[in-house]
């Protein structure tokens, strides 16, 4: 094989080898960047449990005391308060209803029983993320005449604000 044929061989072989690999400058691109983003926004949710007084007989009433508890989570490091509303028989007073018949009852912070828990007199805390639980302590205040017999009730909306 003559050296020039040797040479085209090589040549040849070069050329097919960029072709294959891709000849830098053969080939023009272009680029562009683009931001990737989400607003995270603070969360919170309630629930609440049940307060059921223990059975009281008519005539005038002693202290009788129950609990509730309320359950919240909020979103990590995320200020909130906890209100609780006047029910739905409020006149001046909390008050469990049975037809026209009513037992006046107060709700508190504490298990004491001297700082009210209503709309003013809220709780607040920090969010961590996970449940946190406060319980509502409910008492019957003594002093009451209670002449009717009966199931009474009130509704309590609870409202976390964040």
């Amino acid at each position: 094989m003559e050296v020039a044929a040797v040479f085209r061989f090589r040549r040849t072989l070069t050329a097919l080898a960029l072709i294959a690999w891709g000849v830098p400058g053969v080939a023009a691109s272009s680029t562009s960047s683009f931001d990737v983003s989400i607003q995270v926004l603070a969360t919170c949710s309630i629930s609440a449990s049940n307060m059921t007084f223990s059975s009281i007989t008519t005539g005038t009433t002693s202290n009788t005391d129950a609990t509730s508890s309320l359950t919240v989570n909020c979103s990590n490091g995320t200020p909130y308060t906890i209100a609780l509303g006047n029910g739905a028989n409020y006149s001046n007073v909390r008050r469990m209803a049975w037809g026209a018949s009513h037992v006046e009852y107060l709700l508190y912070q504490d298990s004491g029983r001297s700082t009210r828990w209503d709309g003013i007199n809220t709780v607040g805390a920090n969010g961590s993320g996970s449940n946190q639980t406060y319980t509502v302590y409910g008492r019957i205040p003594s002093g009451q005449a209670i002449t009717n017999t009966g199931m009474y009730g009130d509704t309590v909306i609870a409202t976390v604000t964040y």
